[in-house]
């Protein structure tokens, strides 16, 4: 995640005088905002969290037309909010979006477009100028198989074009870059695939994970992110499927690149490798996406099942536990979280 220092001029008047000239001061101070933006399978609306600070969280809503989506992520060089549409199965832009003030409302429509190729959008992961849309939907027609397909977009100008799709032996759900390779969480199980150098796959075929292996203590895994700046993978645990309200969960894996190459391939990852969180308290029976905030050690959850669907944040996470979420704001059918942070 890029992140870029944002420096205010405090003006003299707000010390009782009447210059504000930053030479004859020379006061400035460095504000760094984090913006939390989130999907969901209710409305469609993007609503941004600026969760600079826990206890003081602002709420801003970007109302679209569509009425369901999933993957979301935030461009700063292009002032572009990307969310995969569940409504029109595809990617929709929205530009023009300032982030000058804490608190933003508009109704926005999607500028940048393109073909409406999938059946069921997911998690989205950003590239470069590459953005690859996870799908869910049975790739062959036969349900007692596992596989997905991954959409490969690249974005030129105002259109999304599909370079081409590759079909997996997995089913699909969270997915997220580390360099240049794509780690997926194999859903209905608690596994963890990467498919290395993913991009340099340029033809529509089918592909095998590089490596694929198990994370104990999760039942059934949906969300994932990884902090590069802390070497840090969390993956959620919605739990069973028949309970969306209080077994869900989720766990912190940290140094997360030599833990993963010291596990081989088909093994399993230990829970003593980890931290879990999970209990009553936290509030979680359904937690299909998370992001994570390395420098205040912050995880955010996307609810889908807990009352309705939920966002919900926590810190003081280092020895897991049954932990009370440190805010918790209701989004009904809440579906992805992603965080800026400049």
């Amino acid at each position: 995640m890029k992140t870029i220092k944002i420096f205010t001029l405090v003006c003299a008047t707000a010390l009782g005088l009447t210059s504000c000239s930053d030479s004859e001061n020379n006061i400035t101070a460095q504000v760094q905002t984090k913006l939390l933006f989130t999907s969901n399978n209710s409305d469609g609306n993007v609503n941004i969290y600026n969760v600079n600070s826990t206890d003081n969280v602002t709420k801003s809503t970007l109302t679209t037309s569509t009425s369901a989506a999933d993957g979301i992520y935030y461009s700063s060089e292009d002032d572009l909010v990307i969310q995969a549409s569940r409504s029109t199965l595809g990617l929709e832009g929205y530009t023009d979006v300032s982030l000058a003030t804490s608190v933003i409302s508009a109704n926005v429509t999607a500028s940048v477009v393109g073909s409406l190729d999938m059946q069921s959008p997911r998690e989205l992961a950003v590239n470069g100028d590459f953005y690859v849309v996870a799908d869910n939907a049975d790739a062959d027609g036969n349900a007692a198989t596992n596989d997905g397909k991954l959409f490969i977009y690249t974005k030129s100008g105002n259109q999304f074009n599909l370079r081409n799709t590759i079909t997996t032996n997995i089913k699909l759900w969270g997915i997220t870059f580390i360099g240049n390779d794509l780690y997926v969480i194999a859903d209905t199980t608690n596994e963890l695939a990467v498919y290395s150098n993913f991009l340099n796959n340029t033809s529509t075929t089918t592909l095998d994970a590089t490596k694929q292996i198990a994370i104990e203590g999760i039942v059934r895994t949906h969300g994932l992110t990884y902090d590069m700046a802390t070497d840090t993978m969390i993956l959620t645990d919605i739990g069973e499927a028949s309970n969306g309200q209080d077994d869900g969960g989720f766990q912190v894996i940290e140094n997360f690149t030599s833990k993963f190459s010291a596990t081989a391939n088909g093994n399993t990852l230990a829970l003593t490798e980890q931290t879990r969180v999970e209990g009553s308290n936290t509030l979680m029976g359904n937690p299909v996406d998370v992001a994570y905030d390395g420098d205040t050690k912050t995880v955010f959850i996307a609810e889908a099942g807990n009352g309705g669907g939920r966002i919900l944040a926590y810190n003081n996470i280092s020895n897991g536990g049954n932990l009370t979420p440190v805010y918790n704001s209701s989004l009904t059918s809440a579906s992805a979280v992603y965080l800026h942070k400049e």
